[in-house]
């Protein structure tokens, strides 16, 4: 093999190899720069927005995910629970959550968006001391023997005892002074919620 061909081949050799570890390099440097567009734990703890999947979420069934630190349930509620927001209102305290905190555009019995009445978005934050509020969605639940034979399903503060609705509308004479809060949300589609957004104008 001539001296020409020998080059020619080492020289083949080195740009495929030059290639690769470009290409390599290259690949290190986007993954920083693409991680860079999703917000940092410091930006979510300041409030930044969060999405969340509701596509395999059931009636009757309820995911929690975090927003600036806090637990947001979202509940999907079936007819019946529905129907039930609308009776048994006067053991309410805020039945039209006038002293309660959520967007003006979740202000009616549900605490929800028109176009999706049976999705209940709020914080997991008990308005006495800020304890976390466990799902009783019936009375097969072992909280609901305290809850009395008429539950019709809701939010029980197991550290002094609040009782909230399906709206998270707390009931008469409880520590609690306000419903749950509701943050702003709004939906990207009919299967993703975007919770930290005010959703007003949507």
């Amino acid at each position: 093999m001539s001296a020409d061909a020998v080059n020619n081949s080492k020289r083949r050799l080195l740009v495929a190899a030059t290639s690769v570890v470009g290409a390599v390099g290259a690949g290190f440097v986007a993954v920083p720069f693409v991680k860079s567009w999703n917000p940092s734990a410091k930006a979510l703890a300041a409030g930044a927005p969060v999405l969340a999947d509701i596509s395999k979420l059931e009636e009757g069934q309820m995911i929690t995910v975090e927003w600036r630190g806090k637990p947001v349930y979202i509940l999907k509620r079936t007819d019946e629970n529905m129907n039930a927001l609308e009776s048994d209102t006067d053991m309410l305290a805020d039945v039209n959550s006038d002293s309660s905190k959520q967007p003006e555009y979740c202000k009616n019995p549900g605490r929800s968006y028109d176009k999706h009445t049976k999705i209940s978005v709020m914080e997991g934050v008990c308005t006495h001391l800020g304890c976390a509020p466990k799902y009783v969605p019936d009375l097969n639940n072992p909280f609901a023997g305290s809850l009395g034979d008429n539950w019709k399903g809701g939010f029980f503060c197991p550290c002094h005892g609040s009782i909230y609705d399906l709206s998270g509308r707390v009931y008469s004479s409880m520590p609690a002074p306000t419903n749950l809060p509701i943050p702003p949300y709004k939906y990207e589609s009919d299967t993703v919620i975007l919770i930290g957004q005010d959703g007003s104008n949507v």
